[in-house]
């Protein structure tokens, strides 16, 4: 039996926004990093959160898109333009700065968006007309009326947390916008997917609560095969690959279970970051294979159960990783490991027990970075009286930020290359991915190799 609802308690509905017939246009702009390493070098992923602006965008305005990281370049003449639109992260704010100045001076109007504008606010707010906090998707109607009105307000963000936009009514991003481009051979034949946004957890080093919300946010499941099968359809076949960007897609384990049941058959395949603690379960290994799952991106942090309780990382447990490893790794299903090295728990010894674990469960692909606390979050204000780097072209998890409590600068940069240089040597490459097919994992490690080899501590600093 249907409840009737009395007009009172009807909210009201804004009118869907409708462009005037001469558009004004953008030119929207995925900056280069200055980073001599290896962000932006060889294949790189489509922007998948830029790719979802220009979709929107283009529903009301005329757009142009422009990759930097892939040889496209930016004109030094923006009078075709209405708009400019960056989006910017810590280690490519200078570049960001120094287009967006020269867009203001032009007369244009600019907006900066992504992860460092949202952290720090008052800092972009210098070099652009507006700031948009977090996702664009949530406050886009309202930024569209203001632009056409030129009414454009200093910032714009949810007005609480539950304005953050349902993923449901997200469109699906248009990839041609980005395949347009003579350069866009050098994307990653990865397609970029998401299926969840948001983290109630709150970590004190982490950027995610502040950029997507607190609320944990998921598509349906009917949505994302929805887009899977039209991912298929322009490719002409079934096997394709991407990976999910969502920053733990395992966060809900019941939603994890019934999109991996529904994508069994398929026949494509993918890589996701995943919680540890949802790997404790064999079956759910098993259930992603069965998925289509070649690769999971898992965040191990250290093997120093000293250190993970410092970073406050209870989904881990140290005891289990071996067990954990285990139950991928039966499945066939390679690991990216990501390791940080610097916190204040750490010794000499913390390289070689690394080392000692890895070999010993032959992860895949380890990641190794340098933890670097990111400016806005907690930990930046906490560390801030120690950080010796203040050059945000250094932020990329790979420059020596602060002196760990029990070792000195020379001794952490010497043991950071060695355990690199050590674990991507030809014998332990060898060692590691023994049985494997010769697939892409292996070109990882090749690439990882050449760039080992020459890395110098100057390079870090």
């Amino acid at each position: 039996m249907s409840t009737l609802i009395s007009p009172e308690h009807v909210e009201p509905v804004a009118a869907p926004f409708v462009a005037p017939p001469n558009r004004k246009r953008w030119l929207i702009i995925q900056p280069k990093s200055n980073t001599p390493l290896m962000v932006d070098s060889g294949k790189v992923s489509m922007p998948l959160n830029l790719l979802m602006v220009a979709t929107m965008v283009q529903n009301h305005f005329l757009a142009d898109f422009v990759d930097e990281r892939i040889g496209d370049e930016v004109p030094q003449d923006f009078s075709g333009y209405d708009v400019v639109a960056l989006t910017s992260r810590t280690l490519n704010a200078k570049r960001v700065y120094a287009l967006a100045d020269r867009a203001r001076a032009q007369g244009k109007k600019v907006i900066l968006g992504g992860v460092h504008p949202t952290m720090m606010i008052d800092e972009a707010r210098e070099h652009c007309d507006t700031v948009v906090f977090g996702e664009i998707e949530s406050i886009y109607d309202e930024l569209a009326r203001d632009i056409y009105a030129d009414q454009i307000k200093p910032l714009y963000r949810p007005s609480s947390e539950e304005g953050w936009k349902p993923m449901n009514l997200l469109d699906k991003p248009d990839f041609t916008i980005a395949r347009r481009s003579p350069n866009s051979k050098r994307y990653s034949f990865l397609l970029p997917m998401l299926a969840t946004k948001g983290c109630p957890v709150g970590c004190n080093f982490c950027c995610t609560p502040r950029i997507y919300g607190k609320n944990f946010r998921m598509r349906e499941v009917d949505r994302v095969l929805d887009e899977i099968r039209f991912r298929q359809y322009e490719a002409g076949r079934p096997n394709i690959r991407f990976s999910f960007m969502d920053d733990n897609i395992s966060f809900r384990p019941a939603f994890a279970d019934e999109l991996f049941n529904a994508m069994v058959g398929m026949g494509v395949g993918w890589n996701a970051n995943i919680s540890m603690n949802f790997l404790e379960k064999p079956e759910v290994a098993a259930l992603a294979k069965e998925a289509g799952c070649e690769m999971l991106n898992v965040g191990f942090e250290s093997v120093s159960p000293e250190t993970i309780k410092h970073v406050h990382k209870g989904s881990n447990r140290v005891g289990r990783y071996d067990e954990i490893v285990a139950n991928v790794h039966k499945q066939g299903i390679a690991l990216q490991g990501y390791f940080i090295f610097g916190f204040d728990t750490d010794t000499a010894a913390s390289f070689q027990h690394t080392y000692d674990f890895i070999m010993k469960n032959r992860i895949e692909f380890p990641v190794f970075t340098i933890a670097t606390p990111f400016p806005g979050t907690p930990w930046y204000e906490e560390m801030r009286h120690r950080i010796v780097q203040h050059d945000w072209d250094k932020y990329d998890t790979f420059h020596y930020m602060y002196e760990p409590a029990k070792m000195q600068r020379d001794e952490f940069l010497r043991n950071f290359i060695k355990v690199q240089r050590e674990i991507y040597s030809w014998p332990n490459i060898w060692k590691r991915m023994a049985g494997r097919k010769l697939d892409w994992v292996w070109m990882v490690n090749v690439a990882m190799h050449n760039f080992t080899q020459r890395l110098t501590p100057a390079m870090l600093l």
